[in-house]
C-alpha cells in the first residue's frame, strides 16, 4: 500500500515524492543504532554471525604462527607474557593439606615436595612442576592453550607422572569418533552435549616430523587448559589475537626510527671524479662500451664512510623529519594500549614507573592483581585435579596408609595453595594498613598470614618458638634485656 501511494505521488509531483523519501529515510536513521547502519564510516565495516568455532578456525594456526613469531623477535611482546608468568605463578605455590589430622597432613606435603622434582613429575625428565607450569603460562597466553596428558607410567615416586604437550599437537583431520554416537571437531571428541569424551593427538617426534597416525585419549586422562569466551567454542584460541598487530606496528616503527638515527648518525664522504679513471679501454670509435656502473646497488652507509662517484653522478641527500622524541610519546601510547588490551597497566607492561606515585602504582598493582587472579583460577584448577590423582597414586602405591580413603577421598583430597608473596611498593605504609584491618576486624590474623605466603598455626608455633628461645637467653624482642636478666647483669657488674 505504501509503495502504491509513493509511486501515485512521485508520478503527480516528482518533488514531493522526493521529499516523502527523504524524510522516511531520516526517520529510519533515527531508529536505527549507528553502530548497526552501513552509513559513513561503517560502509566499509562488514560483519557476519557464525559460531565461535566456524571464526576462529579459519584463524587459528595463524595467529598463533604470529604470536609466537613476536614472542621470539619483540621485546615488547615480551614484556606483556612475562607479567603474567611472573604473577599468575611465579616462585610457586605452597601445598596446605587439609585432611583432619596434622600428621597426614605432614606427610602429604612432604611426599607433594619430593614429587615436584623434575625426575618424578615430569615424564621426560627435563623439568620439575613449578617449571612445567611456568612454561605452561606462557604457552597459555601465546598459544592460547596448554595440554598436560597424565601418564601412569614405572619409575618416580608414584606411578604417575604428566607429559606437557602443545596444542599444535591435536589432529585436526581426524573425523572418525572413538565411541559410537560423539563427533570429532579439529581433534577433539564430543557428545552430544558438547562434552570433550576425549583427545586425538598427532604422534610425532621430537624433530617435528608426523606420521599419519594419531592417538585417542580419553578426556579424563587428559587436562586442557585455555579460556573459554564463548558457548560454541571448541578449542583455544590465542589470548594475544587483540594485541599483536599492535605489537608488530610498535616493532616496526622502532625499526624505522632506529634506521632514520643511524643514518643522522653518520659521517660520510662522497667524492665525484671530473675524469673516468683509467681501465685499459677507451671511449668512443675502436674502445670498448663503457659498463654500468651497479658498485651503487644495495649500499648503506656507515659511520667514517669514503666513497667514490661515477662521473656525472651527484649525491641527492635525504634528511629524515622527526625527533626521536617525538618517537617517545608514539611508543609509550601505544605500549600503553597493547597493555591494555590484556587487562595490564602501563607500569606493568614497561617497568616505567617514571610518572607512578606510591597511590597510582598501588592502585594500578591491585587491578593486574585482579586480571592475573582470573588466569590463577584456571591453573589452580588444574593444580586440583593433579594433586587428587598424585593423593590416589600415592595410595595404590602404598607410599601413605590411608584406612577409610576409598570410603572419605574427599577428606583427604582438601587442601588449599598458598601463593608466594610479593615484595610490596611501601611496606611502612603496607605494615600501617595490616595493623589498622587487624584492629577493626577487616582483616584477620590468618588473611595477614596467607597474604605472606604462610599458614598462620605454623607463624604462631615460630614466633613462640622464637620468643621462648630469646627468653631463655635472656633478650628482650622489643629491644634491651628482660627484667630478671638485666638485673643479673647488674648484680654482675
Amino acid at each position: 500500500m505504501a509503495n502504491w501511494i509513493d509511486n501515485l505521488i512521485g508520478f503527480i509531483s516528482p518533488e514531493a515524492g522526493y521529499k516523502r523519501e527523504a524524510y522516511r529515510n531520516a526517520l529510519n536513521a533515527m531508529r536505527s543504532y549507528d553502530a548497526g547502519n552501513y552509513r559513513g564510516s561503517n560502509q566499509n565495516w562488514h560483519a557476519v554471525i557464525e559460531s565461535a568455532e566456524s571464526e576462529e578456525s579459519w584463524n587459528r594456526d595463524t595467529v598463533r604462527a604470529r604470536a609466537r613469531d613476536l614472542e621470539r623477535n619483540s621485546d615488547i611482546m615480551n614484556s606483556i607474557i612475562s607479567p603474567f608468568v611472573r604473577n599468575v605463578y611465579g616462585q610457586g605455590y605452597k601445598l596446605k593439606a587439609h585432611t583432619g589430622d596434622d600428621g597426614t597432613n605432614a606427610e602429604l606435603e612432604k611426599l607433594w615436595k619430593k614429587w615436584n622434582k623434575k625426575q618424578n613429575c615430569d615424564v621426560t625428565g627435563r623439568q620439575s612442576f613449578n617449571e612445567m607450569m611456568r612454561t605452561a603460562v606462557r604457552r597459555k597466553k601465546v598459544d592460547g592453550g596448554i595440554i598436560f596428558l597424565k601418564c601412569y607410567t614405572s619409575g618416580g615416586l608414584v606411578p604417575y607422572k604428566l607429559q606437557m604437550l602443545e596444542v599444535d599437537e591435536l589432529d585436526p583431520m581426524q573425523t572418525a569418533p572413538h565411541f559410537d554416537g560423539d563427533r570429532v571437531i579439529n581433534g577433539i571428541e564430543y557428545n552430544q552435549f558438547n562434552k570433550p569424551m576425549g583427545y586425538w593427538f598427532r604422534k610425532y617426534d621430537i624433530s617435528g616430523y608426523t606420521t599419519l597416525n594419531s592417538e585417542f585419549h580419553e578426556a579424563k586422562d587428559v587436562i586442557f587448559i585455555y579460556s573459554l569466551k564463548r558457548p560454541s567454542q571448541a578449542r583455544e584460541f590465542s589470548d594475544m589475537a587483540q594485541t599483536i598487530t599492535r605489537v608488530r606496528d610498535i616493532n616496526e616503527f622502532v625499526n624505522a626510527v632506529s634506521v632514520k638515527e643511524r643514518v643522522l648518525a653518520c659521517l660520510s664522504v662522497f667524492i665525484k671524479r671530473a675524469l673516468p679513471p683509467a681501465n685499459g679501454g677507451m671511449y668512443g670509435r675502436g674502445g670498448n662500451a663503457p659498463q654500468s656502473d651497479e658498485r651503487y646497488q644495495g649500499k648503506t652507509l656507515v659511520p667514517g664512510m669514503i666513497n667514490y662517484l661515477s662521473p656525472g653522478d651527484e649525491v641527492q641527500s635525504v634528511v629524515p623529519n622527526g625527533q626521536a622524541v617525538e618517537a617517545t610519546g608514539f611508543i609509550k601510547q601505544q605500549t600503553r594500549m597493547a597493555g591494555a588490551g590484556q587487562g595490564l597497566s602501563y607500569e606493568a607492561t614497561s617497568r616505567d614507573m617514571s610518572e607512578s606515585n606510591y597511590s597510582s602504582a598501588r592502585q594500578g598493582s591491585i587491578e593486574d592483581d585482579t586480571t592475573y587472579d582470573e588466569e590463577k583460577e584456571l591453573f589452580l584448577e588444574a593444580m586440583d585435579e593433579i594433586y587428587e590423582d598424585f593423593i590416589i597414586s600415592c595410595v595404590l602405591k602404598g607410599k601413605i596408609i590411608l584406612k577409610d580413603f576409598w570410603d572419605d577421598k574427599d577428606k583427604y583430597f582438601n587442601h588449599e595453595w598458598i601463593k608466594r608473596p610479593k615484595k610490596w611498593i611501601d611496606p611502612a605504609k603496607e605494615a600501617n594498613a595490616d595493623k589498622i584491618a587487624l584492629e577493626i576486624g577487616e582483616k584477620t590474623f590468618a588473611d595477614l598470614a596467607a597474604e605472606r605466603g604462610k599458614d598462620w598455626r605454623e607463624q604462631i608455633d615460630e614466633l613462640a618458638e622464637i620468643q621462648q628461645y630469646a627468653k631463655s637467653k635472656g633478650v628482650n624482642l622489643t629491644g634491651g634485656l628482660n627484667d630478671t636478666a638485666a638485673g643479673k647483669d647488674r648484680g654482675n657488674a
